[in-house]
């Protein structure tokens, strides 16, 4: 069982509709946002509270009404705070072949020589917020003929963007930038494909490519976060998803995300849900 792919591969949304929207709140099983990333594009639209995310190795925090806009392949993850923010995954590529007349305009965000803004704060551009809520309202409700409507206000949202240049020339990343971005991916692979053994910070290093003491401070840097605590944070998520979707019994559910101390665990999962595993699992 994964918690969430890192490296999302499943298809968001059908063949002929690739998008998929996300409401998420303090009950959703993913409400705190692991790294992950995925070769579609991400809308983001903080509907309450404020997020703290990390896009590769830039921290941006949100508050209520901005708009982010996650570029493929792009690592990112965050921490809400007291927080109810939606997603909109949706294929660029499949939006070119909707309008002919559209394809250059748009292929020049598919193929980097321009980069939409990442952080769009409310009240910077009221037409980019009024669409954006047209755009959720229509992806939610899923009335008749909204997959009209949803391409729609796409192409009114990249319209906008483009006459209000909310679009910046590539900054060119040095292959260092690259190359550390790869590293922590490698680390994060690992994580979730070995969560459930032992997993030692000889390993996890290793999978950098770093000295322990350097892949440290590294890992630090990249996450804000220490290598431990981040994969016992991650442990607690895939606990969280089980508690809430199997009848596992409490020691089984503990073995199975890599806790081999059931005492430890119930320390542990309180620490970073405020309440332990057997109440977690209770109001669920």
């Amino acid at each position: 069982m994964h918690y969430i792919d890192l490296n999302e591969k499943k298809q968001h949304g059908t063949e002929d509709f690739p998008v998929e929207y996300y409401y998420v709140d303090s009950k959703h099983p993913q409400y705190y946002m692991p790294y992950h990333w995925h070769m579609e594009y991400e809308i983001i639209h903080i509907r309450k509270g404020s997020f703290t995310i990390s896009l590769d190795q830039k921290e941006i925090t949100t508050h209520e009404g901005d708009v982010l806009f996650i570029h493929d392949g792009v690592l990112h993850g965050g921490t809400p705070m007291d927080c109810i923010y939606e997603c909109f995954v949706f294929d660029l590529n499949a939006l070119k072949k909707v309008n002919n007349a559209c394809q250059a305009i748009l292929r020049k965000i598919t193929r980097h020589e321009l980069y939409v803004f990442e952080h769009i704060k409310c009240g910077v551009c009221p037409s980019i917020n009024t669409i954006i809520t047209a755009l959720f309202e229509t992806i939610q409700k899923k009335s008749s003929a909204y997959e009209l409507a949803t391409y729609g206000y796409l192409f009114l949202l990249f319209s906008s963007i483009f006459s209000e240049h909310l679009y910046l020339e590539p900054d060119h990343q040095t292959p260092r930038n690259y190359r550390r971005i790869l590293q922590l991916k490698n680390v994060l692979e690992l994580i979730e494909s070995s969560y459930a053994r032992e997993l030692s910070l000889e390993e996890l290093s290793k999978a950098a490519g770093m000295s322990p003491k350097y892949f440290c401070r590294f890992f630090h840097e990249m996450t804000h976060r220490t290598p431990i605590d981040y994969l016992n944070h991650y442990r607690v998520e895939c606990a969280s998803h089980l508690l809430q979707n199997t009848d596992l019994p409490l020691f089984d559910v503990a073995d199975a995300v890599g806790f081999h101390d059931l005492s430890y665990f119930i320390k542990t999962f309180k620490k970073y849900k405020g309440v332990t595993p057997k109440k977690y699992g209770q109001t669920t």
